[in-house]
């Protein structure tokens, strides 16, 4: 499986630990630190992409989005299992002909999201759209989708972001939020810039704490959320395999 990390402190983290224990080989490329991306997915039969500061546009501070983007439209005529990140899910909209655009709303920390109907049918999204739990996940976005990609499923959405999550075809999904992360994984992102969050009215310190007193409930819910898309992989694998 192809990982592409944008930023250094944006790994996989317990995407990785979860997919790794199922026996998934990661190959982590760091185009940030100038590792290459591949011409083509044809030696991988998983894609995932993490997100980063950076915009789907900013190609003067990413020059390989452009790279990633490619893949991420291989992907999508492959109907290769792949899952994007934030910046992964904002680069397969703009892949697929959708539009993003900078939030009125940024969100940041841990905020609650609303299973759409579609989700109910989703091998991804069904558990979680069948729970009386409300959905938490850990936010950290200015950039949002504003237009989905034509024939993109919709599958939850927020008070602030209407597009959080998405499927196109069978099995390429795009999610807005951050469920690759726990606190410990966050706690450096507001860095010493912290004028961003502080603009939001929002203390960094106080964003990982409220995160952290849901750890548990993160790392249950997007762990088996990471399983999962992991058991899709092996299962398109299989498929690919026997024909």
């Amino acid at each position: 499986m192809l990982v592409a990390e944008h930023e250094n402190g944006t790994g996989p983290a317990q995407f990785g630990e979860r997919l790794t224990a199922r026996g998934l080989d990661l190959d982590l490329c760091r185009p940030w630190a100038g590792d290459p991306l591949p011409a083509t997915l044809d030696a991988y039969d998983g894609l995932l992409i993490l997100g980063g500061s950076m915009g789907p546009y900013d190609e003067a501070k990413a020059p390989w989005l452009p790279e990633a983007i490619g893949l991420l439209r291989q992907a999508v005529a492959r109907d290769l299992p792949t899952l994007g990140i934030c910046l992964g899910m904002e680069l397969l909209t703009v892949a697929c002909g959708g539009k993003v655009r900078h939030s009125e709303t940024p969100e940041v920390g841990l905020c609650e999201l609303t299973p759409l109907l579609p989700a109910s049918r989703d091998e991804l999204f069904a558990p979680l759209a069948e729970s009386d739990s409300p959905l938490r996940a850990v936010q950290w976005h200015w950039e949002e989708t504003e237009a989905l990609p034509d024939g993109a499923v919709p599958l939850l959405t927020s008070a602030r972001c209407a597009h959080q999550a998405y499927r196109i075809g069978t099995s390429v999904w795009g999610v807005q939020f951050h469920p690759e992360v726990l606190a410990g994984h966050i706690a450096d992102w507001g860095g010493s810039d912290d004028g961003p969050l502080r603009a939001l009215g929002l203390d960094p310190p106080s964003v990982v704490r409220r995160v952290a007193r849901e750890d548990a409930h993160l790392r249950a819910v997007w762990g088996a959320f990471a399983e999962r898309w992991g058991a899709v992989v092996e299962a398109r694998r299989t498929a690919s395999v026997r024909h």
